[in-house]
């Protein structure tokens, strides 16, 4: 096939032999197989930020480190300069994350180069050598939906002892290989001491590969994996060996009292109000109440 423009300066710097075709376009890149030397690679274009479906919230942007003050101000402000730096913060994102996670020992393709909004990095296959499906494109046995569902919260804690939340973790984000699961599309991964939104994205995370497998194994849409992980990530004690249950008990004194006694009144009042009102549709129409100072 023709050569993308984008893919060009990889062809020039012989980093890329030959685009093959392409694989995939998604909300934030498309996605193409090419020849490095005898290997089989993907070169994963991101599209400028003006083409994407999907734009880059402020929650996942929260926490990131950015190269200085200025770059920050610039950011904050919107201009030119701010944009372009915004927008290369979000690529380095995902790069980033790919690095720290393999270093982890989490699935995720190997990451190879990365220039001018292209990353390159490893094909993830089947048996046959073709491009491996998504969760989202296969049925699954109960048994090894719940094999599978038992790995990738591994994988999840794994990164969140990595100190990193995937953000956008879905049956669409993970490829299925003959050896199991691979984690992909991280741009959006977020910092999970630096982000306040962290632990919603990890219950999210958490929560839509419960919801997945769990239409192959219906038990596993009632674990409660993310607010456990959670806890131990928060008391320094969760490590990539740690052996969750899926249970989580809240504590007793996290409920806020105030907000309990508000919800008691109110129910209270709104009994009140029935009663009231029963009364007076019981009360005869032909008849006026007696007076108080009446009754004897």
């Amino acid at each position: 096939m023709k050569t993308p423009k984008r893919l060009e300066p990889l062809v020039e710097d012989g980093l890329i032999d030959e685009v093959l075709r392409p694989l995939m376009s998604g909300k934030e890149a498309a996605v193409y197989v090419v020849r490095c030397g005898d290997e089989l690679r993907c070169a994963k274009v991101y599209k400028e930020a003006n083409n994407r479906s999907f734009r880059q919230a402020v929650k996942y942007q929260e926490g990131r480190k950015v190269r200085s003050s200025r770059d920050a101000r610039a950011m904050a402000k919107g201009s030119k300069h701010g944009r372009k730096e915004k927008e290369e913060n979000w690529q380095n994102a995902e790069v980033a994350a790919l690095y720290r996670l393999a270093q982890a020992g989490v699935r995720v393709p190997k990451p190879y180069d990365f220039l001018d909004g292209v990353l390159l990095m490893e094909m993830v296959s089947d048996e046959d050598g073709d491009a491996a499906p998504r969760l989202n494109d296969v049925e699954l046995h109960p048994d090894d939906a719940r094999e599978f569902h038992a790995f990738m919260i591994g994988e999840v804690v794994k990164m969140l002892c990595a100190g990193l939340v995937h953000g956008d973790l879905s049956e669409f984000n993970v490829l299925l290989d003959e050896h199991g699961p691979v984690i992909i599309d991280l741009p959006q991964a977020v910092d999970a001491a630096g982000n306040n939104h962290a632990f919603d994205m990890l219950e999210r995370d958490v929560g839509n590969m419960s919801a997945y497998f769990g239409r192959f194994a219906p038990e596993l849409k009632f674990t409660r994996y993310a607010k456990e992980m959670w806890a131990l990530y928060q008391e320094g004690k969760l490590t990539p060996k740690t052996e969750l249950t899926g249970e989580f008990a809240e504590a007793e004194d996290a409920a806020d009292i105030d907000a309990v006694m508000r919800e008691i009144k109110a129910t209270l009042a709104e009994q009140a109000r029935k009663e009231a009102a029963r009364e007076a549709v019981d009360q005869p129409r032909d008849e006026v109440p007696e007076p108080p100072w009446m009754k004897g």
